[in-house]
């Protein structure tokens, strides 16, 4: 687990994670002939925030229900906490599931709409108000009870469901982008608001999103999913630091994908189509292998003007203002086009289009790709 995620973690949390709560162990799913999920193997563990993430279409919510007992996989097992679930309905298993469309009940209240689910358990009376106070003060919405669900705004609506998924006290708490329908402001502060109640509970959430920044905000781990398949699972900073194919690369942020053969001795390679010569992070690789390296844009260092130090020379074709960053696009003279991330405060902020500048990059920040 990265350092970043498991910062939050305390001690027994980070044994319980080694325990695992979810396995789905070569799950498909066929639709008319269409592999949604494909041979998908997971294991999910207990106390752990895990996202499925992926572009539309790649299986990710199907997986989830899946998981959920709303889909039956026509091939592979689910296990929750050990116990095979797989034949079970949704109503038996230990989840809860939170919809990108809440479906609050307009004509409840806030109250009535979270002691639904204890209600159709026949709780008692006493039992069912404790548990949807609790629940209420979880997600600070204490006070809230008789308020009608159509007189809360979207991020108080959105703690409504949750507090509705958490009285019943799952296990697994599922969620489809519940976000989704959200504004940017109000969406970081409910990634952050989950977060640290997911902390707080140490119940395991598997949320399902296709932005990788809110990935990257709440997860401890993600599996990133494309065309039914699991591409790679990992650390947030696993996955954006050490992609290991040129999907997971493209898909989880802006980079330089660098395209050549590895020369003779395995630690460094020609790129294609110009005379540049690049080292390459170890172990040696197998000289005159075709291969490619992603380098991110905030990796490439700059310097302007162009001092005597052994770098690359290149000219500056495009200066894009992004807030705080620059986004820069340079043609090296060596024949290759790079991409640059650097700060509007910085030594190199007043670089613009036209200007001459010196390029360089660590080799240990660059990842090499699987074909």
């Amino acid at each position: 687990m990265a350092a970043d995620a498991s910062r939050g973690l305390s001690r027994a949390k980070m044994e319980d994670v080694c325990v695992p709560q979810v396995e789905l162990a070569e799950v498909e799913r066929v639709f008319g002939g269409v592999r949604a999920v494909q041979n998908v193997s997971l294991t999910i563990g207990k106390g752990e925030f895990f996202s499925l993430l992926g572009p539309s279409g790649c299986g990710k919510t199907t997986t989830l229900r899946i998981v959920a007992g709303f889909e039956t996989p026509n091939r592979g097992e689910v296990r929750i906490g050990g116990q095979g679930v797989t034949s079970l309905p949704a109503n038996k298993r230990p989840t809860n599931m939170v919809f990108q469309q809440l479906a609050l009940f307009p004509h409840l209240s806030v109250f009535e709409n979270v002691a639904f689910g204890p209600r159709l358990r026949r709780l008692g009376a006493a039992e069912i108000r404790g548990r949807v106070r609790e629940a209420l003060a979880l997600v600070n919405l204490n006070g809230f009870e008789e308020r009608g669900a159509t007189q809360l705004s979207g991020g108080q609506q959105q703690r409504v469901a949750l507090a509705r998924a958490l009285v019943n006290e799952p296990a697994v708490l599922l969620l489809d982008e519940p976000f989704a329908a959200l504004d940017l402001k109000l969406r970081m502060q409910m990634q952050i608001e989950l977060k640290a109640l997911q902390r707080r509970l140490g119940t395991t959430f598997i949320f399902v999103t296709h932005d990788q920044t809110e990935a990257f905000a709440m997860s401890d781990r993600i599996a990133l999913m494309n065309a039914g398949r699991v591409e790679q699972v990992g650390s947030p900073r696993d996955l954006y630091e050490r992609p290991a194919n040129r999907f997971v690369a493209e898909f989880m942020g802006e980079t330089n994908l660098i395209e050549g053969r590895v020369l003779p001795g395995g630690a460094r390679m020609q790129v294609d189509g110009t005379s540049l010569e690049i080292d390459l992070p170890g172990p040696a690789l197998p000289e005159g292998a075709s291969i490619a390296v992603s380098l991110r844009p905030e990796n490439v260092a700059l310097q302007e003007p162009v001092s005597t130090a052994p770098r690359l020379k290149g000219i500056v074709s495009s200066a894009v203002f992004r807030g705080p960053l620059a986004r820069l696009a340079i043609d090296l003279e060596a024949g290759l086009r790079i991409q640059a991330l650097v700060l509007n405060s910085g030594p190199v902020s007043a670089i613009a289009a036209g200007e001459v500048v010196s390029v360089n990059w660590s080799p240990t920040r660059l990842a090499v790709l699987q074909p």
